[in-house]
């Protein structure tokens, strides 16, 4: 499957040189959105709402529906802005999720793409990984092989193994790990990536917690091949095409009935996320 660049907006010098950065590299990083006080306030909310349900929020889906503060940072408009520059603006929200390794976990992610899974008929696709702890080498920060986007879907391996993070530990084996960068982030800042962007992440031997919040945007035009009753959510232009259901935003910092909605709605997008695309 080639990549599309009909979603590409290069109407200035700055878009040009930030959208032309991403689609050479297949990702770009480094990028600020959150003071410190920021930082701490949304952890707080995340740690909150970790004690309330009693479990952590690791690798549970749709978050924005029942967790306001995933929803406000998934939908600030001053990241919302760099995604319009690669995807153009008509934006739908389709998944935001924590990733979390606690500190002195084994827990790690293979090398992999994300678009392998997603059932989309098409790429125009981003992922943004907002950090809110340190995000570095030693912590298990992502680590991204340049330009590995252009290649299309690579084959991928499955298994199970319990220290891997992805749901089938699904593997890219022929991987170069010498062309891999680390994508360090602050807390505080952003990065962006494409779903056939080939990356990693290793254990985290810190000891805080490496926090993550992964969101997924999508461009409307995009079907989902698995089907008939996925969601998302519009939060930037119009939604001509109606392919998916309307997600419904958290409208209070933790949903009443939060821990049954995140049970239904993981279940829901492993179903469609459990498989690879036809």
């Amino acid at each position: 499957m080639g990549l599309s660049y009909k979603t590409i907006f290069l109407n200035t010098e700055r878009t040009k040189s930030f959208a032309g950065k991403y689609w050479a590299n297949g990702f770009i990083d480094g990028i600020s959105l959150l003071n410190a006080d920021e930082v701490a306030q949304h952890r707080g909310h995340l740690e909150k709402a970790e004690h309330v349900l009693g479990h952590s929020l690791h690798y549970v889906n749709k978050v924005h529906t029942v967790l306001r503060s995933a929803y406000e940072l998934a939908t600030s408009p001053a990241l919302v802005d760099q995604v319009e520059e690669i995807l153009g603006p008509d934006i739908l929200l389709y998944n935001v999720t924590y990733i979390i390794k606690e500190p002195g976990s084994s827990k790690f992610v293979s090398f992999h793409q994300d678009l392998t899974y997603w059932g989309f008929d098409g790429t125009e696709q981003v992922s943004a990984w907002l950090a809110l702890s340190p995000a570095t080498p030693e912590s298990g920060c992502m680590r991204m092989i340049p330009g590995s986007h252009q290649q299309g879907l690579k084959e991928q391996a499955t298994g199970d193994d319990p220290d891997n993070v992805l749901n089938l530990s699904q593997t890219i084996e022929d991987v170069n790990e010498d062309d891999a960068v680390y994508s360090t982030l602050r807390p505080g800042e952003f990065s962006l990536h494409h779903g056939w962007t080939i990356h990693s992440s290793g254990p985290n031997r810190s000891t805080d917690r490496r926090i993550g919040l992964n969101i997924q945007y999508i461009s409307p035009q995009l079907k989902q091949t698995k089907s008939d009753s996925d969601s998302a959510m519009l939060i930037r232009g119009n939604d001509p095409f109606g392919h998916f259901i309307d997600d419904v935003p958290a409208t209070e910092w933790l949903l009443e009935d939060a821990e049954a909605l995140l049970k239904e709605r993981t279940k829901a997008y492993k179903a469609i996320s459990g498989t690879p695309n036809s």
